[in-house]
């Protein structure tokens, strides 16, 4: 009976990971292709491909531009933020992820951001971490959003409009709310090794 369980564990465990294998044969990993603000039924999604041309050029288009138009905002300055590097050791941050203040953090952060059809912190949670750590390791000098974008691994991340209003609320502008991520805090972890 004992070898019966040995050559069944060995078959589970061969089929699983032919499975698993042939599973990411087919589905490429993801990065996110659209960033989806919502609120209640409310949903308008612009392309990275958008973002990363603002990034670059600090010239909007397409759908960006007239949300930079609506909202008042200067091209140059979302540019601007989103090229904003946050230099952080991959180890180090990979480390502060996973203990218990990391998981506070990045459960905050997942009730903003997350995967379009699934809002389930159990799935948004690990999107971040993963995207974080992908981004950083594929980043030059640190992550920027459009790193992070590029990482995140689900084709539309949704951004909950009401929840990041409010956290925007607790600091005078974007520009301060990055800057205090970015500075402060952070401003002894860059010291030290990757």
């Amino acid at each position: 009976m004992n070898s019966n369980n040995g050559h069944r564990r060995s078959l589970l465990s061969f089929s699983t990971a032919l499975s698993l294998s042939l599973f990411s044969l087919i589905l490429p990993g993801q990065a996110a292709q659209e960033v989806a603000f919502v609120s209640g039924a409310f949903r308008r999604s612009i392309s990275v491909a958008d973002l990363e041309y603002l990034a670059k050029t600090g010239k909007a288009k397409g759908l960006m531009k007239d949300v930079l138009k609506f909202s008042k905002q200067q091209p140059e300055t979302i540019s601007n933020l989103l090229k904003q590097k946050l230099d952080v050791p991959l180890v180090l941050t990979s480390r502060l992820m996973n203990t218990r203040i990391g998981n506070v953090i990045i459960e905050r952060i997942a009730k903003i951001i997350y995967p379009i059809k699934v809002p389930n912190q159990s799935v948004s949670v690990p999107a971040i971490k993963s995207a974080v750590i992908k981004g950083l390791s594929v980043g030059e000098d640190g992550i920027d959003m459009i790193d992070f974008l590029k990482a995140y691994p689900s084709d539309v991340m949704a951004v909950n409009l009401p929840a990041l209003f409010g956290v925007m609320e607790k600091a005078e502008s974007v520009a301060g709310l990055v800057k205090f991520f970015s500075d402060s805090p952070l401003e002894n972890l860059k010291g030290a090794k990757r």
